[in-house]
């Protein structure tokens, strides 16, 4: 049967980087900085889990480590975005190209290869009912986010922030602080779902490994409207896309059409809210329209 627990298992372990640096993406959102440098985050995130990982013997301490790097690295944004006041979108793309090339340095000069590092010595994260713990606090994370935004005061300023700034800022909430606790925040989240794709799913590094789950993470923000359980849903959709393509290349489907399977139904699931969002804007500029009529 091509559905199946197995696929099912396997879509669960694929989506959990996607979740985890989607909801550091959603958070951003809701502070009005639009993040599409999870991709370079997670980037990031891998080479480092791997290097202190294989140093250490550790990967507990590769996950930290991978954590605290990805949100170093995000300060670029922080400051870039909020305090400069430059383009996000440009400073986006900018880390994520970055990113890719100096983790290829880097590879090439502590380890002295090109290309991966394989190494049986790797310490790799343990598992637990098939999945690292990793997975299960991507899938808790999206609780405490729900609750956070909906009813802590520190979601519901940063709400605030994103959507009314200067109105924020008057009622003595400070912005910036906001912001910038979002972007470390989503460089954290970022970096753990790079430790766990180099850790959890594999025990690994490859240049550019993360293969485009960044941007899939900024699609699942856009699709979940940076709310966790629509960002939820949305990695869910990519991981059983990412599974089915494994499926279909066990079944004897060649390698590029299966590895495409996530990104075609990326780009149809972004399509259809498209649409349906100009659908949506078109119903109420009629009702308007009608209204004024009348």
């Amino acid at each position: 049967m091509f559905f199946d627990s197995d696929l099912l298992m396997s879509a669960l372990r694929a989506l959990t980087p996607i979740l985890l640096a989607a909801l550091g993406g959603a958070l951003c959102e809701r502070a009005g900085v639009f993040n599409i440098g999870l991709e370079g985050m997670m980037l990031m995130g891998c080479f480092t889990a791997v290097t202190t990982s294989w140093f250490t013997g550790s990967p507990w301490l590769g996950v930290l480590a991978a954590a605290l790097a990805a949100a170093a690295y995000s300060l670029i944004l922080a400051v870039g975005a909020v305090t400069l006041r430059g383009d996000a979108v440009v400073l986006g793309i900018a880390m994520n190209l970055l990113a890719v090339g100096l983790t290829g340095f880097l590879l090439r000069t502590v380890f002295g290869v090109q290309g991966t590092f394989d190494d049986p010595s790797l310490a790799g994260l343990p598992l637990i009912g098939g999945f690292s713990p990793l997975a299960y606090l991507a899938w808790a994370a999206v609780g405490v986010a729900a609750l956070l935004l909906s009813r802590h005061v520190w979601g519901l300023r940063l709400r605030g922030v994103g959507e009314a700034p200067d109105a924020a800022a008057t009622l003595g909430v400070s912005p910036t602080r906001y912001k910038y606790a979002a972007v470390l925040v989503s460089g954290v989240l970022c970096g753990l779902a790079g430790a766990q794709l180099a850790l959890g799913n594999v025990t690994l590094f490859s240049e550019n490994m993360t293969a485009g789950r960044g941007w899939i993470a900024v699609v699942a923000v856009m699709l979940g409207r940076a709310l966790p359980l629509g960002v939820l849903l949305a990695a869910l959709l990519f991981g059983l896309a990412e599974a089915a393509g494994f499926r279909l290349q066990g079944l004897g489907m060649p390698q590029q059409a299966t590895d495409a399977a996530p990104y075609v139904v990326t780009l149809v699931a972004l399509f259809l809210s498209t649409a349906q969002r100009r659908r949506r804007a078109a119903a109420r500029a009629r009702t308007r329209t009608t209204g004024v009529t009348s």
